[in-house]
């Protein structure tokens, strides 16, 4: 038996409105069509389309970890250099840990 829906589902939108290189929204994954016809989709679209978000949601934090787990140039953002800053031979434990990357989610 199917499970019917008695609300509707929300708009995921963020507020952020910004696109990325390949068209999806920054804030909520979607893609511009995605984002134009949400409000004339059915409960059943707009569920296929939040399971997309929650796909290329968990590319995005498989591609950012992969990024972070190198140990290269191509680790750093776009333009950025590896340079050395300050004296790191003599720091201390807690100030290495201070400017470390971390795997948190950006959400």
């Amino acid at each position: 038996m199917e499970q019917i829906e008695l609300f509707a589902i929300e708009s995921p939108c963020r507020g952020i409105c910004v696109n990325s290189a390949k068209g999806f929204c920054k804030g909520c994954l979607r893609s511009r069509e995605e984002r134009f016809e949400w409000f004339s989709l059915s409960n059943e679209a707009r569920f296929i389309i939040l399971e997309r978000c929650k796909q290329r949601r968990q590319r995005l934090l498989r591609a950012r970890e992969e990024r972070l787990n190198q140990h290269s140039e191509k680790a750093l953002p776009y333009g950025m250099d590896e340079e050395v800053i300050g004296d790191q031979e003599n720091e201390t434990p807690a100030e290495a840990e201070l400017f470390e990357l971390t795997q948190e989610s950006f959400y």
